[in-house]
């Protein structure tokens, strides 16, 4: 083997890359958002008295977790504009973001819901909470911080997995990378380059989470 490392070609591409970074991290920022919002409530459709419900949420999660997010983009994108309802692919890249972490969380929020004995349901009961004050008082907020490690590493999965968004043109940093390469063809530099990248953007976000878990639970800034 006489390959030659060279990333002085690459590196011409630094402004490329950053708008395609700040992409990823605004992508990764929304769909964590939303997607958390979506799972929690899915999460506590679950565990409603309505079957109705019940089932719908079942359906959305069963139906999202077991089919590739890949099939999941093309099927908005492409899908929306073959019945005449086009989407920008920044569009179709966030909602398909939101739809997927969306049902990964909502299985990790119920397992923190199903973890509050149901005890504490009968002291707010007694302590006369309302049903609204007992879910955030004494379940979400509790169940949240059980399952806060799980959802952390799923939402550090999310920020990779919009790598995937760029089959369909969305200006991410896999897609800088792919027309990096395309004009250069250094492979190995362009993907070595773009790998530093995401884990750079792994740690920050892991760190955040971690700063983010200190502020909304008190307990563990005094268990340290």
């Amino acid at each position: 083997m006489n390959y030659a490392f060279d990333f002085a070609p690459v590196l011409e591409y630094w402004p490329q890359f950053v708008h395609g970074t700040w992409l990823t991290v605004q992508l990764s920022f929304a769909a964590t958002v939303l997607g958390f919002v979506v799972g929690t409530l899915c999460a506590v459709g679950s565990g409603s008295r309505n079957p109705w419900l019940q089932r719908f949420c079942r359906i959305y999660v069963e139906g999202i977790r077991n089919t590739p997010l890949l099939i999941q983009v093309f099927l908005l994108y492409f899908g929306f504009a073959s019945i005449g309802l086009p989407l920008p692919a920044w569009v179709a890249a966030l909602a398909t973001l939101v739809i997927n972490v969306g049902a990964y969380t909502a299985e990790i929020m119920r397992a923190g819901i199903e973890s509050i004995k149901h005890g504490q349901w009968e002291a707010a009961e007694c302590l006369g909470l309302s049903r609204a004050q007992t879910y955030w008082h004494v379940v979400l907020l509790p169940a949240m911080e059980r399952v806060y490690p799980a959802l952390t590493s799923q939402f550090v999965l999310l920020m990779l997995a919009t790598s995937i968004t760029s089959q369909i043109s969305a200006e991410e940093l896999t897609a800088v990378a792919n027309l990096v390469q395309s004009m250069t063809f250094r492979a190995f530099e362009t993907y070595i380059v773009v790998g530093v990248f995401y884990i750079l953007l792994s740690f920050v976000m892991r760190f955040g989470f971690w700063l983010l878990g200190k502020l909304i639970f008190p307990r563990r800034r005094r268990l340290g």
